[in-house]
């Protein structure tokens, strides 16, 4: 059964299980292992289905935490939106507390996908079904990601042993917890899936997502084992089998992946991040969306730094929120023809959109899937200065007297007189507090990464969110290599991924240019160009040393910053967790 059929299977269920496990207390989490799940499939299912229900396909949930705190994304105060009680700027100022509504629901998120893990594991050790050792290790390994994502963010991480009847809730502490889920996601190996097997794809658990993750776990288990250290983590520290180091072992998992011919770099980067890109050559865990089905999707990750007057269809629309920093931009000086920069969209009669005042009209012919609507293709990657696109007249774009889509010079709409200039300097009125005036709502160069999905109303979209990839892969084999001093290993996949990558026909599909050197600053700036926006920055910065320094509208910060409090909301309803250093009143 591949993952879509299991979606359509538990989306009855799961909006029961959803409505009945929001607030972690130890008589909800009885009342969910208790339930009467009709199978163990949809059981499963619905811990699948946590991820893409706001978890991590949101802004507002895991991505703004790994994105929002670093030189990679802000949302800033636009005038007369985004102000939201600050919740949005606390991120990325550093000022948040316990209180904060992104943190909470992040929390109560990650801790509903733990809880449906649980009760996954409870359901398919109670049953018969003929493929229960893969389903079993499906879910413990979902288990074993949420618990990840939690004692990454918090520290902390709740745990009830489901094989046990009336089993204690515990706290899982990442320092000592790390090593337990090393373990036991290596135990699952043997009984998981080959990636395309028994009905598997990049949507399920497999063993080359279990890799992934474990490569993940040990590049980070030294931050884990020693959170607010200030002289330097011991990247070094023997593995938790003692077959060699941490390093070792990153090398070891990512060379199975990259090696293994069942993954292939794709020479458009951007392909990773389009619409229908379930079938990407390069996604080794992903998030399946569909638009069409009662499971959530969301086209967030286009839709936020997309300017409301950015239309893709006569029906759509961006919402002026998320950019860039000046720092982050910066890292790209002498790098514009990475063809990771910025793509040009060529329509299918020649026409490419240049984005630059030279554009007069694009074909119509483009229409959104199921639909007559034109479908207006805006570029990719990282959009600076004045911006061109369709206007609306009535219900329809523009037209030129030929009927093709009419391309003008737009303007911000609700500053109608301020040009859609986006400019890398943001020039905050108070350099501490990221708040724009509504004539300044311009600022902020825009990474238009994910292609915006014109079917989902805004809100949702086919396209699939990757967990991990192979890009990622060798990021991580490269950051192991160099912390283990062999640099020229590191180099040659840095390279790798520079050279695999070609720009579009109109640069006669030139590849990526080799660096003949590389450091420890050069690698955090290849990671940045490789993985921005797919929440993977702020666990670079801590290890890189970068997170403490200030920034756009950041101070210097302190290490307890690293990770984020409790939630008040918890504290106040148990007193099973303790709060972390630095937020305890």
């Amino acid at each position: 059964m591949n993952k879509k059929s299991l979606y359509l299977l538990a989306c009855t269920f799961l909006i029961a299980a959803l409505s009945g496990c929001t607030k972690l207390k130890e008589q909800v989490i009885d009342e969910v292992l208790g339930s009467n799940i009709a199978s163990p499939q949809n059981a499963l299912a619905s811990a699948y289905g946590q991820m893409d229900n706001g978890t991590f396909v949101d802004h507002s949930q895991v991505f703004s935490l790994q994105e929002y705190s670093t030189d990679e994304a802000i949302l800033p105060t636009r005038g007369s939106d985004w102000g939201d009680g600050g919740i949005y700027r606390a991120i990325h100022e550093f000022t948040w507390g316990p209180d904060n509504s992104m943190l909470t629901n992040t929390w109560n998120s990650l801790n509903n996908g733990i809880t449906l893990s649980l009760t996954a594991i409870s359901t398919i050790n109670k049953s018969t079904a003929s493929n229960k050792a893969q389903l079993l290790a499906e879910a413990k390994a979902l288990l074993d990601l949420y618990t990840f994502h939690a004692l990454d963010l918090y520290g902390q991480a709740p745990y009830r042993d489901p094989s046990l009847d009336n089993a204690p809730l515990q706290v899982r502490t990442a320092a000592t917890a790390i090593d337990d889920l090393i373990k036991d996601v290596e135990s699952l190996i043997p009984d998981l899936a080959n990636i395309g097997q028994n009905n598997t794809g990049n949507g399920r658990f497999t063993k080359q997502a279990a890799y992934a993750l474990l490569a993940d776990m040990y590049l980070n288990r030294a931050v884990y084992k020693d959170r607010y250290n200030t002289s330097g983590f011991n990247f070094s520290e023997a593995a938790v089998d003692n077959n060699g180091t941490d390093m070792d072992k990153v090398i070891s998992y990512t060379s199975q992946l990259i090696g293994s011919g069942q993954f292939k770099l794709e020479s458009n980067f951007f392909h990773n991040f389009d619409i229908q890109n379930a079938n990407g050559t390069e996604l080794i865990l992903a998030i399946t969306q569909y638009v069409n089905t009662l499971r959530s999707s969301s086209n967030n990750f286009a839709y936020m730094p997309m300017e409301r007057n950015q239309k893709p269809s006569p029906a759509n629309r961006g919402t002026n929120a998320i950019c860039t920093t000046p720092e982050f931009y910066a890292t790209w000086d002498n790098n514009h023809d990475d063809p990771r920069f910025q793509r040009h969209y060529q329509y299918a009669d020649g026409t490419w959109f240049m984005n630059d005042g030279t554009d007069v009209s694009v074909p119509a012919t483009s229409l959104v899937v199921g639909t007559t609507l034109p479908w207006f293709h805006f570029n990719r990657g990282m959009q600076v200065g004045q911006q061109y696109g369709p206007r609306l007249s009535g219900t329809d774009y523009e037209r030129t007297p030929d009927g093709r889509i009419k391309v003008s010079k737009l303007y911000c709409e609700k500053a109608p007189t301020q040009l859609m200039d986006f400019t890398p300097e943001l020039n905050f009125d108070d350099p501490n507090q990221s708040v724009f005036t509504q004539l300044e709502i311009n600022r902020g160069v825009r990474p238009f990464k994910f292609e915006f999905d014109p079917q989902g109303a805004n809100s949702r979209s086919n396209c699939a969110i990757p967990v991990y990839r192979l890009g990622g892969m060798y990021c991580m084999r490269a950051e192991a290599y160099l912390r283990k001093g062999q640099t020229a290993q590191a180099l040659a996949d840095v390279n790798m991924l520079r050279t695999s990558r070609t720009r579009e026909a109109l640069y006669a599909n030139a590849p990526g240019k080799a660096l003949a050197f590389i450091d420890m600053q050069t690698l955090y700036n290849e990671t940045g160009f490789e993985m921005y926006w797919e929440m993977y920055r702020r666990k670079a910065a801590i290890r890189f040393g970068k997170f403490e320094a200030a920034g756009t509208a950041k101070p210097v910060s302190q290490p307890f910053r690293r990770i984020y409090p409790i939630p008040q909301s918890t504290m106040d309803a148990t007193k099973i967790f303790v709060q972390n250093d630095g937020y305890k009143k």
